[in-house]
């Protein structure tokens, strides 16, 4: 077998809306293509030896046991991987279960496809089934070995992507709530939300967090001083800087027993306590001198240790936290009960599960010497013998949940504290004997405040109750029940998608808010373009949705990213599918034009329940699409008499029609005619019905989310198929003895769609400089000469300078057989190179013939253009006629009155 491409999914797809982190690997099977697995010696049984949890799987069969009932009796070998790639990582930890096979057109060659929680886990999981699966064939067996190092490095791979206990919390109370969240690209950053809306979390603290707080409260002398001001129980205490003040500081304090930790750690790192001896104080001192240059001398409280967790001015959560121990059984060493202690499934390392194994250092030796102890001391039954003298959780500490249980005085002032040290999340470590009892009268003392403080205590308690404590912090963050969200559109469809994208979001612009699309073009946030290219894929939506400044999202939405990655977002307020017609075929296994529906569904099917999918009624498999979404239907047809809109609007529902010469939003009995066609610049005096279709797509769009009429008119009269508005998409160009039209149609629906325009050019010749993308299939290239030969009176076929992997000249020599087969008299000719033919066209060009250039590089042909001198940009008028100078290349766009 051969693993052929590996892809990675991460939002809504063509496998699965709900199912969002999905590797897809392309395998080709090669000789065991077609050998079922019942006819491969041994290969059932090496695979129950190497992997007998499969047993877990129930596959089609619908049974314990089910999959492997298909293995024996026989299934593909890309199923089988498919499974074993899936228990691989359940193996690992991570609990994932969804999974398709299908063959593509190429025989022999399958997508496996499987879910995954960690992506670089997923992959691997992928390589490793291929690799196990491929050992069983060769020698009927995968080496346990191997299969160790396998679910080793898996493990490895999850535990390195982990988010960490807290930051998980926050992740999984948002997802709960609906909200989305992504991870950013520096300093472990998490965003929640989208556009203005978002609010950002690093750990526990959030964009909120003040920074004079967080600076005070790792200054923990700082702190002390403060709260001592306030009045607030602090420790006694000191700065030193210098060994040889030390034993002054002791004394300051009131001598031993003494606390000596630095002055900025976290953690518990670098602290000793309850220090009793000058020894023990050397050697504080010099651990704490590894973590700071300055070192806190204070006085030691005896008492038990509590974090109390203070989340937007409440307190929230109340844990006693317990130092590492064993308790000793009358048998075992203490090393032994160490090691059977780190067995509990619960703990891990670091801070990978709810408990952190125990580890031993310098101060764990001295505390079992203290209690008349060695690690090979055996304590009697039912003694506790302490391994650390602080109880943080990540040095093998445990918690007991105390929330219900602190006294109201002791929540007053730990809420007052928090407050005078300026933070929105902080956890405050009070020593005391018991927190049932306020303070002043326990002799107890306010040790630390923490910034970012961590929530696994709270969350996974040892003993007691766990708290959401995640839920105060989105209720901080996201106020009534505000879901962080701006709103969000979607547009695809094979033609129209990035006109569409751009006159939706001047629309949009009418109501004054900020808006950022991404088209073919480029990526834009109000006027400005934030970066140039083909930006219609999963990563320029992020552009999008992570700035904080945009208000509305219109994203243009190609087949190539969903394909690529799925969508860039989890759900859209609207969704619109303009049409779906053959282009791209055969590429990404996407083969028929009912494939391609259904990628393109994915658009509509990720709508939210309450927002709209907007379809095409005059295309069936647009508008078959209705059944596959749980999104209200707006429709959108070229037809006034459209049954199936008729039947849609007789049910309340609400479409947009072209009628009577009129762009018009219909619902129930009413009807709202926004302009009439003629009147609107992007129609060329509504002779292209394509861009009518696109304005009526856009409108319906806009208006089911609550841009009024007024608003949807101002923007169709003020956007027009220019160079600046719509570059490629309909530019006309006056050369003054002859037309130049510079349009992007690259497939046989945008060439239709362009000769219901060209064909009206009566005045004079109609000259063609045509040619398509290399890696589309040699039928395509037939049609589009066909297609030219019935627009055109002479032709000159160009190709793309990149040629995507087809011989130089092929596609030419396709495209005029298709000119031929219609007429074999054409007048027609092949140049290659686009700058010559475009040149040839335009020197060529007699009094009053239209140019017509279909270019790969539509700046490189309307340059072209302006080269020959005055140059005007002609576009559909209002009422009268204006000229707009463009001052920097002193070319004249000229509004006329008439075009044709």
């Amino acid at each position: 077998m051969r693993i052929l491409k590996i892809q990675t999914l991460r939002g809504p797809n063509y496998w699965s809306i709900r199912r969002h982190k999905l590797i897809v690997m392309r395998l080709d099977l090669e000789t065991l293509a077609e050998m079922p697995s019942n006819e491969i010696p041994g290969f059932y049984e090496g695979l129950v030896e190497a992997l007998p949890s499969l047993e877990g799987h129930y596959c089609s069969p619908g049974c314990r046991g089910g999959f492997l009932m298909r293995v024996k009796e026989g299934t593909m070998m890309g199923h089988i991987v498919e499974h074993v790639a899936l228990e691989l990582q359940e193996l690992a930890g991570m609990h994932v279960g969804f999974g398709r096979t299908r063959e593509t057109a190429t025989p022999g060659i399958f997508q496996v496809v499987l879910e995954y929680l960690n992506e670089e886990a997923g992959r691997y999981a992928g390589r490793a089934a291929v690799r196990l699966c491929q050992s069983i064939v060769d020698r009927g067996r995968y080496p346990k070995a191997e299969l160790d190092q396998d679910i080793l490095d898996l493990k490895d791979l999850y535990r390195e992507s982990s988010l960490g206990p807290s930051t998980e919390a926050i992740v999984k109370e948002a997802e709960k709530r609906g909200i989305p969240w992504v991870q950013l690209s520096a300093r472990f950053l998490i965003q929640m939300g989208y556009g203005v809306n978002q609010k950002r979390m690093q750990a526990t603290m959030t964009n909120n967090t003040g920074i004079l707080g967080v600076e005070l409260a790792c200054d923990k002398e700082a702190t002390k001083r403060i709260l001592a001001a306030a009045g607030a129980p602090v420790p006694r205490g000191t700065v030193i800087n210098f060994l040889d003040d030390l034993e002054e500081a002791i004394e300051y304090v009131g001598g031993y027993p003494i606390v000596i930790k630095p002055s900025d750690g976290n953690h518990g790192r670098g602290i000793t306590i309850d220090i009793r001896t000058w020894d023990e104080a050397e050697a504080g001192y010099e651990a704490a001198r590894l973590i700071s240059r300055s070192i806190i001398i204070e006085r030691y409280y005896v008492g038990r240790d509590h974090r109390v967790l203070v989340v937007d001015g409440k307190v929230v959560a109340v844990a006693e936290r317990v130092p590492a121990h064993v308790v000793g059984n009358g048998r075992s060493t203490i090393g032994d009960l160490i090691e059977e202690t780190n067995q509990d499934p619960n703990r891990g390392d670091g801070h990978d599960k709810i408990l952190t194994k125990i580890e031993l250092d310098r101060n764990s030796y001295q505390l079992l010497e203290r209690q008349g102890y060695t690690i090979n001391s055996v304590p009697p039954k039912g003694v506790i013998c302490y391994l650390r003298a602080t109880a943080n959780l990540s040095t093998g500490g445990s918690a007991i949940d105390r929330t219900d249980e602190i006294h109201p005085e002791n929540v007053w002032l730990a809420q007052r504290i928090v407050k005078i040290i300026g933070l929105d999340i902080a956890g405050l470590d009070i020593v005391t004997t018991d927190i049932s009892r306020p303070l002043r009268e326990m002799d107890a003392v306010v040790v630390e405040v923490n910034a970012a403080p961590g929530f696994r205590m709270h969350v996974a308690p040892s003993i007691g109750t766990p708290r959401n404590v995640a839920g105060a912090v989105m209720d901080m963050l996201f106020p009534n029940e505000h879901s962080g969200l701006i709103p969000i559109l979607s547009v695809t469809g094979t033609n129209g998608k990035t006109t569409t994208t751009r006159l939706l979001a001047h629309i949009y612009k009418q109501t004054g808010k900020v808006v950022g699309y991404t088209t073919t073009d480029g990526t834009y946030i109000g006027e400005y373009l934030v970066e140039s290219g083909d930006n219609t894929g999963p990563q320029s939506a992020h552009v999008i949705l992570e700035d904080p400044t945009v208000e509305v999202a219109v994203l243009e939405t190609a087949r190539g990213g969903i394909l690529r990655s799925g969508l860039g977002f989890e759900n859209a307020n609207v969704g619109v599918v303009l049409n779906v017609a053959a282009d791209h075929l055969g590429i990404g296994d996407i083969d028929t034009i009912d494939q391609l529906a259904n990628l393109k569904s994915v658009v509509a099917e990720a709508v939210f329940p309450d927002g709209y999918a907007v379809l095409n009624a005059d295309d069936h498999r647009v508008a078959a699409m209705a059944e596959r979404t749980k999104a209200n239907i707006a429709y959108f047809t070229m037809n006034p008499d459209s049954e199936l809109v008729r039947k849609h609007v007789q049910k309340g529902g609400v479409a947009a029609v072209y009628e009577n010469g009129y762009l018009s939003i219909v619902k129930g009995d009413w009807t709202h005619r926004i302009e009439r066609a003629e009147n609107i610049p992007l129609t060329m005096g509504g002779r292209a019905p394509f861009m009518i279709a696109n304005a009526l797509a856009a409108s319906l769009a806009a208006f089911v989310q609550n841009v009024t009429i007024e608003e949807i008119r101002a923007g169709l009269k003020t956007f027009r198929a220019s160079v600046s508005q719509t570059p490629g998409r309909m530019n006309l160009f006056n050369l003054g003895k002859y037309h130049a039209l510079v349009d992007y149609a690259h497939n046989p629906a945008s060439y239709e769609a362009l000769g219901s325009f060209v064909r009206n050019w009566t005045t004079g010749e109609r000259i063609g400089v045509i040619g398509g993308p290399g890696d589309r299939r040699d039928e395509d290239f037939v049609t589009l000469g066909k297609l030219s030969a019935n627009i055109f009176d002479h032709i000159i076929v160009k190709e793309d300078d990149d040629t995507r992997g087809r011989s130089r000249g092929s596609a030419a020599e396709l495209i005029t057989q298709g000119i031929t087969e219609v007429n074999p008299n054409s007048r027609y000719e092949s140049i290659l190179d686009e700058t010559a033919a475009i040149n040839k066209a335009l020197d060529m060009a007699p009094d009053n013939s239209l140019v017509v250039i279909l270019p790969e590089s539509v700046n490189r042909a309307i340059k072209l253009i302006k080269l020959r001198g005055l140059v005007t940009e002609e576009v559909q008028p209002q009422n009268t006629s204006t000229t707009i100078v463009d001052s920097q290349n002193g070319v004249t766009s000229s509004v006329i009155n008439t075009l044709l």
